[in-house]
């Protein structure tokens, strides 16, 4: 073996290694009750609902669809149903069941009062998710052998058990699938008071000296998303251990926040490229995204999945009719003087105007 392919295969297994360790961690800082689960506390109570009524009963529960945008804990949630009905919970992801089989294999694999949760459910291949529909409802599933005039269809009977379905996109669901679920909890953005609590429970879970206002200040960075918040928490951590004394104030905060090119308001580099690209190069736009997409060097979807949506909801981007549009705010935040405009284009629904409305 060359030299060039044993360093490629070290720097794989570093990263392996890396990822194993990221996942147990954030594994730790997951809560384990619904009790422990930080915010969202309408969907808290119509799920302790729902779960209590089952045990009483003793029936599995309804199945459970939880949307909402990434790394606001829907996972959490899949993982603590299990835990609060005292069953095992099987875990797969919509993009992985390409085929009606694959779906079938893991159906049969179910024991009575099992939790199967499909992350990104919308993303399914349309036969396994035809298949999905009668194991909601009946709890079997039709395998077909062989093809043509003599296919037969076999009935297989599926264990009772509670489907959890997350998705990003509650839009893309079909009808009928979605129509199956009885119980659905939307997730939404989290206060920063909401946050600051998801911060000291994870800095004394790490064992990190976090002073209040140090945690006050990741918080306020995390555009409202708890995963964000665990994130950044962890890379204040190093900056504290190396750079000062180990105690996450304010001031040590802002400054690795600073160092990782995270601003006052949450905004990351790409965020602020397209920002500037934005204000500096188009006057404030409008301008279509795969024109502004070129201007930072990033692919049309990246910026529009990535960056606009929180843009949006911080106030500093409108979608228009006629392409996307700099708000003053976002001109103020480079520190730019808006132009004067006439009447504002037509802002389409996707734009609420606050950072955590």
């Amino acid at each position: 073996m060359s030299g060039d392919e044993l360093s490629a295969d070290l720097e794989r297994a570093l990263a392996a290694t890396r990822e194993a360790g990221d996942s147990d961690l954030e594994n730790r800082l997951r809560p384990a009750r619904l009790a422990e689960f930080i915010g969202q506390p309408r969907v808290r109570e119509q799920l302790d609902l729902v779960l209590q009524g089952a045990l009483r009963r003793g029936r599995p529960p309804d199945h459970v669809l939880l949307s909402g945008p990434p790394g606001l804990g829907k996972t959490s949630l899949a993982m603590i149903i299990g835990t609060e009905l005292g069953s095992a919970v099987r875990i797969t992801s919509g993009p992985a069941l390409e085929r009606a089989g694959d779906l079938a294999a893991m159906l049969s694999n179910l024991v009575e009062g099992d939790v199967l949760f499909i992350d990104e459910i919308h993303r399914m291949a349309r036969p396994a998710e035809e298949m999905l529909y009668l194991a909601m409802e009946d709890f079997r599933v039709d395998i077909v052998v062989g093809k043509g005039p003599g296919a037969t269809s076999i009935p297989l009977d599926v264990a009772p058990f509670t489907l959890v379905g997350a998705t990003t996109r509650a839009g893309s669901l079909t009808g009928p699938l979605r129509d199956r679920f009885g119980f659905t909890g939307h997730m939404e953005f989290y206060e920063p008071e909401d946050l600051e609590l998801v911060v000291a429970r994870s800095a004394d879970i790490l064992e990190v000296d976090l002073r209040p206002d140090g945690g006050r200040e990741i918080a306020f960075r995390s555009r409202g998303t708890p995963r964000i918040a665990n994130r950044l928490l962890r890379r204040v951590r190093d900056y504290a251990e190396v750079r000062a004394d180990g105690t996450v104030t304010r001031e040590v905060a802002r400054a690795a926040l600073a160092v990782y090119d995270v601003d006052e308001l949450g905004l990351d580099r790409l965020d602020r490229a397209v920002l500037a690209a934005l204000v500096r190069s188009f006057g404030g736009g409008p301008v279509g995204v795969s024109t502004l997409a070129v201007a930072v060097g990033e692919e049309p979807g990246t910026v529009e999945e990535v960056c606009e949506p929180y843009l949006v909801r911080a106030g500093m981007l409108a979608r228009t009719p006629r392409g996307r549009v700099a708000t003053p705010a976002a001109w103020r935040h480079l520190g730019e003087t808006p132009p004067e405009r006439d009447a504002p284009d037509e802002i389409d629904e996707q734009g609420p105007p606050t950072l955590f409305g």
